[in-house]
């Protein structure tokens, strides 16, 4: 069996760093914020070029928590891409706000710049780029659009640790950068984790007020918080596998420009934005025969995944705002045929061509 992502294979890769972490860990005591999260917290900004960072227990929280420190809730309009994993619409939701749905560009599944202005309205406060499957959101348009019309921009960087945009790393740009550290991303704990990061020093004191309750002074609540700290084990697992990876990301680019020649011919494969930096988090293909494709490979025990399966704007959640199939079609293509392709920096050569050869094999 070919998974999409096989972890055991990494932690292997590495294993006595992330064992002497985790023991390390344990004989601290520490074990909610302490040494260990303030020194991956700093690590990650050195990392990103940012002044701060904040570790949160998901990126749905870092969500969640930069649009708290943005005073955005009810009344107010957020604009998203319409193709994107729910987290991004949900959490505008959570705070009581709406989210206003642009359709992408059908090539990078990035937000469409030129779309993003008709969907301003008086109500709108802020935008959310999403860096989808690790491809760089067009970010100078965006940032000349939000400071045209007094906008927050919050980065979606989830998927995107790592990824460039002009030189610069996505992330780096907004008001607030949003991170994931979910086990399956580029850089990935041992269970749930996240972070915000921002150079602006009121945010982040907003934000780690936030994160505990709403306290500056322990248990002295100043308003209604969140219980959401990265733990200090992932915060030292993380730290550990941090020096590893701009060599992971470079593995997954040697591979997925392999998976590119091979089968540029067969299938859509990505692209990469001539000003952006791909990290491939997942290898996107698309195919108007997804199911049948699927079904084939895993026949031949090769994994073969849907993100996503449904646009948020079609999700049941949503159904209240009015939108409609037919209103963002680049979106509701993508979901009907795009899929991902086994993709991680431990996938061998032989595995590789093993799926390679099976996808080529149902095309002929």
């Amino acid at each position: 069996m070919i998974p999409l992502v096989d972890l055991t294979a990494q932690y292997h890769s590495i294993k006595k760093e992330i064992d002497e972490a985790v023991l390390s860990t344990l004989e601290s005591g520490h074990f909610i914020l302490g040494p260990a999260v303030t020194k991956f917290e700093e690590s990650i900004a050195s990392y990103l070029g940012v002044d701060f960072g904040v570790g949160l227990a998901s990126g749905t929280d870092a969500l969640v928590l930069a649009l708290r420190a943005l005073n955005i809730g009810a009344g107010d309009e957020v604009i998203i891409p319409a193709y994107t994993f729910f987290a991004t619409a949900g959490t505008v939701m959570s705070v009581g706000a709406k989210p206003i749905f642009v359709d992408v560009d059908p090539q990078s599944y990035q937000i469409d710049v030129s779309k993003i202005e008709e969907a301003i309205t008086s109500n709108t406060k802020a935008i959310i780029p999403v860096h989808l499957y690790g491809h760089p959101a067009e970010m100078n348009p965006i940032l000349k659009i939000a400071s045209e019309y007094g906008l927050k921009v919050i980065e979606d960087n989830a998927q995107g640790f790592g990824a460039e945009y002009l030189g610069k790393k996505t992330g780096s740009f907004g008001d607030i950068g949003c991170l994931s550290f979910f086990p399956t991303k580029n850089l990935g704990a041992f269970g749930d984790a996240g972070m915000v990061v921002t150079n602006d020093p009121a945010l982040a004191e907003r934000m780690r007020m936030l994160r505990t309750h709403g306290w500056k002074k322990k248990y002295y609540s100043e308003e209604v918080g969140y219980n959401s700290r990265i733990d200090a084990l992932q915060a030292a697992i993380l730290q550990a596998k941090l020096p590893y990876l701009d060599s992971w990301n470079e593995k997954r680019r040697e591979l997925a420009q392999r998976y590119s020649e091979k089968l540029g011919s067969t299938l859509v494969i990505p692209i990469e934005r001539e000003w952006g930096r791909h990290v491939y988090h997942l290898y996107i293909v698309r195919s108007a025969k997804r199911e049948e494709l699927q079904a084939f490979l895993k026949q031949k025990g090769i994994a073969a995944e849907v993100y996503y399966p449904l646009p948020p704007h079609l999700a049941t959640p949503c159904r209240k705002f009015g939108y409609k199939e037919g209103d963002f079609p680049h979106a509701e293509l993508a979901a009907l045929e795009t899929f991902a392709l086994p993709l991680y920096p431990e996938l061998t050569l032989s595995q590789q061509d093993e799926v390679i050869a099976a996808v080529q094999a149902f095309v002929k």
